[in-house]
């Protein structure tokens, strides 16, 4: 049953109306009797009703999280560091999953603005423009992470990618391997392009022509990468590099491929992109590119909290951070 103000009451012998100001923090009250009533609301299980507050308040203190794809750790770890943010600042977040779908992207945002959130941190999935439509539509305060869409003017917060694919690619071809298989993801994702792009100024600079047959676009979610990789392995196609879209990407690449008896990195090296091991570990040390995830998560906070508060020093924040090689000694 639930616990009202009137069962505390009742309970301790004072009014609703003292009962009511003790619980909300007034001054008015001595601080015995205000202890007292806490802990009895405390003992009695009262759980104060957020939703009225925020009623009353104007602000539900609370962020909505739209991932990209919950399965893939690189998100959820980004959710954790947002979340310890969020924390920190009073606010709570809800996190939402769009799997890698347009569709399912455009129902979790209706869903969180009806839920009242006062703000939007959205991981996009670039199938099209209609989100950051509906975004701008219910001029309700958000900020994109880790992609941004060219000819729309939004906040965004995403990683040098360019530089990012150049670093693996050279690294790459520091270590032998002149023919590269660039694992993608959909070519519609910015992160994808921009990468790409490091790929080839890599390749270029280092006399490595570029094959485009070798730059595969696929879905990034989860079991996609071991599906082409079991073909690439059957096929034998010549490469002795793999620049991984994800970590995610790059392990399920190396786990098809030693299923084939091909052996990682005595036959073909391999570097993935998020440095997840930062936080996580496997039993496969993986050479990747890092992200400044905490850096990032922290600042999305700001930003989405500056905005609810209508405290913005310009009309967008578009901020771009570093990229940085992680060698570990499997390639």
């Amino acid at each position: 049953m639930k616990i009202r103000l009137k069962d505390i009451a009742s309970k301790t012998g004072y009014s609703i109306n003292t009962v009511s100001r003790a619980l909300k923090g007034k001054g008015d009250l001595t601080e015995a009797t205000r202890q007292f009533i806490l802990h009895t609301a405390k003992e009695m299980g009262y759980i104060p009703n957020g939703i009225a507050r925020g009623l009353r308040s104007g602000s539900m203190k609370t962020i909505a999280v739209i991932l990209s794809d919950l399965s893939n750790p690189f998100f959820s770890i980004m959710a954790n560091f947002i979340e310890v943010d969020a924390r920190k600042n009073d606010y709570a977040i809800v996190v939402l999953n769009s799997g890698e779908k347009q569709e399912m992207e455009e129902q979790a945002i209706y869903l969180a603005i009806n839920k009242g959130v006062d703000g939007i941190i959205l991981f996009p999935v670039q199938g099209s423009t209609g989100s950051v439509g509906i975004l701008k539509n219910a001029n309700i305060p958000f900020v994109l992470v880790g992609r941004h869409f060219e000819n729309e003017q939004t906040d965004y917060l995403i990683t040098d990618d360019v530089r990012g694919g150049y670093l693996a690619t050279e690294y790459l071809i520091s270590k032998g391997a002149r023919r590269i298989l660039m694992l993608s993801g959909p070519s519609y994702l910015s992160c994808s392009r921009e990468r790409e792009k490091g790929y080839m100024q890599a390749l270029a600079d280092n006399g490595v022509a570029f094959d485009h047959s070798l730059v595969v676009y696929h879905e990034i979610t989860m079991g996609n990468t071991y599906a082409v990789m079991k073909d690439f392995a059957r096929s034998r196609k010549d490469y002795t590099g793999i620049f991984a879209f994800s970590d995610l990407v790059a392990l399920e690449a190396i786990y098809a491929m030693q299923e084939a008896g091909i052996r990682i990195p005595e036959d073909i090296k391999v570097v993935g992109y998020d440095n997840i091991q930062s936080q996580l570990f496997y039993p496969f040390p993986l050479t990747t590119i890092n992200i400044a995830k905490e850096k990032m998560a922290g600042r999305a906070v700001e930003i989405i909290l500056n905005k609810i508060k209508g405290d913005v020093e310009k009309e967008f924040y578009q901020e771009v951070f570093d990229t940085v090689l992680i060698k570990r000694k499997s390639c």
